[in-house]
């Protein structure tokens, strides 16, 4: 077996909205998210719409009034 190929690991901190919410060890000291089991709709029971990118508004100011939906 090769020695010294394998990353050293290190103790590291998910952190969530400033906030550390789990320690683990990883090869990096400290993890950014977003989103965890502990604010995501799955596993909280809550439903939350997020439109970050404003979706719909990014396909009004493309397509206007041009594209109408056929009944």
């Amino acid at each position: 077996m090769k020695k010294d190929i394998h990353p050293k690991l290190v103790p590291c901190k998910i952190i969530c909205n400033g906030e550390v919410v789990l320690n683990t060890y990883s090869t990096k000291p400290e993890i950014h998210v977003e989103v965890w089991s502990g604010n995501h709709p799955f596993w909280t029971g809550q439903q939350r719409f997020v439109d970050t990118e404003g979706r719909v508004e990014k396909f009004q100011k493309r397509f206007g009034d041009s594209y109408k939906r056929k009944k």
